[in-house]
């Protein structure tokens, strides 16, 4: 393995490796990617406070996520296609997940299907779905879940219209891709990750394919994602899934305090603040810029995680300072599957709970559960003065 010593240096072997039509699937976002640049260098901006003279022996970063320990206030979030940066790549990063003790969340749109990854992996995971018109297929969606021994689903409210992402419409990336002669050529200099792929027999929408009414093969996918999703989805809707789901539950795609109020009201868990990526409303404020009108909205009511944006564990560390109970990293690991597959997800996690333990002690704490606001500076226009 090459020296790593940053979640910077998997993406430049992800890149090499990868085709680039799944390349740019993960790295970009819409329009003019306004929002998907600011997620990151928004943490730029909080600075941290430097303490010294304070015993570092001892440090944790252990904590709990809606109950569940975990080594570090981290979990993957679910990413769509990743069984298309690696081979079997919801497997590999499910299992890298357990291993190393944080939560893995499964994607609706993935490769590899719910019964997939139980049957490969002995830790229980999370299970992303989106707000779908057939309601038959959603209560199927979370049995399955509940079959698979799933001990949370994660409702995705963001996604009744795809936003515009530039990049996926020129390569032909859709559900399910569309090859051109251009993309079918790159694919061919990318030998490692075509080998891989002939491997495995997961190469469509585990979930969907063979589940979904009239979805019989790749072929009839199409019609299906252009019609599922529910344009007209609102909080009575989303009690409607909450009474499909009896177990914890997390609403992803939260930026506004008045929504993270209602997802209170729904009987929701958790709720993580996030605009996805940078992948929808291009424009938006950064997840980060975001995070404390939220808490300030909801204070102890509704436990909030964030996402979109994390590539370091200075990213987690100024995040649980803003009050976050967790971050979600989906780009930081989807860079280390395509480089490494298993391996390359758990050399992510190395990276980011290492940046995280020694910022920590640094910054002058031992222990993850007691980092608050007065480790950071913070700006005084950064989240409190817009008209």
């Amino acid at each position: 393995m090459p020296v790593i010593t940053e979640i910077e240096d998997l993406k430049r072997i992800y890149r090499r490796r990868v085709p680039k039509m799944f390349y740019d699937y993960c790295e970009s976002g819409s329009w003019s990617e306004q929002t998907f640049r600011e997620n990151s260098s928004d943490f730029d901006k909080l600075y941290l406070r430097q303490r010294v003279a304070v015993d570092m022996a001892g440090r944790s970063t252990k904590t709990q996520m809606i109950g569940q320990d975990v080594e570090m206030p981290v979990a993957l979030a679910p990413v769509g296609l990743t069984g298309m940066q690696h081979f079997d790549g919801e497997i590999k990063a499910a299992k890298a997940a357990e291993k190393f003790g944080v939560p893995f969340c499964l994607s609706t749109m993935s490769i590899c299907s719910i019964e997939d990854v139980a049957e490969n992996s002995n830790a229980p995971f999370w299970m992303q779905v989106y707000t779908l018109k057939d309601d038959d297929f959603m209560q199927r969606l979370f049995d399955r879940a509940k079959d698979a021994k799933c001990s949370a689903a994660v409702i995705t409210v963001d996604l009744q219209l795809l936003g515009q992402r530039h990049k996926d419409l020129k390569n032909g990336l859709s559900a399910p891709p569309k090859l051109t002669p251009q993309s079918v050529a790159n694919m061919m200099t990318k030998v490692h990750w075509g080998l891989g792929m002939l491997q495995t027999k997961r190469r469509f929408f585990g979930n969907i394919v063979g589940h979904a009414q009239g979805v019989e093969d790749a072929s009839s996918l199409s019609s299906w994602t252009a019609e599922a999703f529910d344009q007209s989805l609102n909080w009575d809707r989303i009690r409607e899934f909450r009474k499909m789901w009896d177990g914890p539950l997390i609403i992803k795609g939260i930026m506004d305090p008045r929504d993270a109020l209602e997802a209170c009201n729904v009987g929701a868990d958790a709720i993580i603040v996030s605009n996805h990526g940078g992948r929808q409303l291009d424009g938006a404020i950064s997840s980060i810029r975001a995070l404390e009108q939220i808490m300030d909205a909801v204070g102890d009511k509704i436990e909030v995680h964030l996402d979109s944006g994390v590539r370091s564990g200075q990213d987690v560390l100024k995040a649980v300072a803003m009050g976050a109970k967790g971050c979600w990293i989906g780009r930081a690991y989807v860079y280390g599957l395509g480089a490494m597959g298993e391996a390359g997800v758990t050399k992510a996690l190395e990276v980011i709970h290492k940046e995280l333990d020694m910022s920590m002690a640094l910054s002058g704490h031992t222990d993850i559960t007691t980092v608050d606001k007065d480790i950071l500076m913070i700006p005084k226009d950064f989240s409190n003065e817009w008209r």
